[in-house]
């Protein structure tokens, strides 16, 4: 079993603006994130522990500039605290094992798939395209990643 945790090593690791969005809970700016239009098939992980956290099998266009998602992989490795920043009342989504500040999710999402919408940065993940997962240790999350 692969251990998941935050390190030195992976925090010195970081782009500034990775830094800034998973160690600062900051937010990069909408429409701008690197995987916003991935439509590859694979997972995404923590860029700081590499727990698994979402896979493309979720991933849908909602319109609102970030990845989103309607259900973590492992809802194990996700952490939902309430934010009350920028005058706003909001469920904040952290790594657990990273605790790399990932995003929000919201209760607008569709419907049919649980009504969620994990609205994610693309500066605290690291995707893994379904043909190195297995090489990358994450073998066991092949069975949940589907072509689109």
């Amino acid at each position: 079993m692969k251990t998941y945790k935050k390190s030195d090593a992976a925090i010195a690791n970081l782009t500034p603006e990775q830094r800034r969005v998973t160690q600062q809970g900051g937010t990069e700016h909408s429409g701008t994130g690197a995987y916003l239009h991935n439509d590859e098939p694979g997972i995404y992980v923590d860029i700081v522990s590499g727990e698994p956290l979402f896979t493309s099998s979720d991933k849908f266009e909602s319109g609102c500039g970030w990845p989103s998602f309607t259900k973590p992989l492992e809802p194990a490795h996700i952490n939902e605290l309430r934010d009350i920043s920028h005058g706003m009342i909001r469920t904040e989504v952290r790594s657990v094992h990273g605790d790399s500040h990932l995003g929000h999710v919201f209760p607008d999402g569709p419907q049919d798939h649980g009504g969620l919408r994990y609205c994610i940065n693309s500066a605290s993940l690291r995707f893994i395209h379904r043909d190195d997962m297995e090489a990358e240790g994450y073998g066991e999350y092949l069975n949940q990643v589907e072509d689109k």
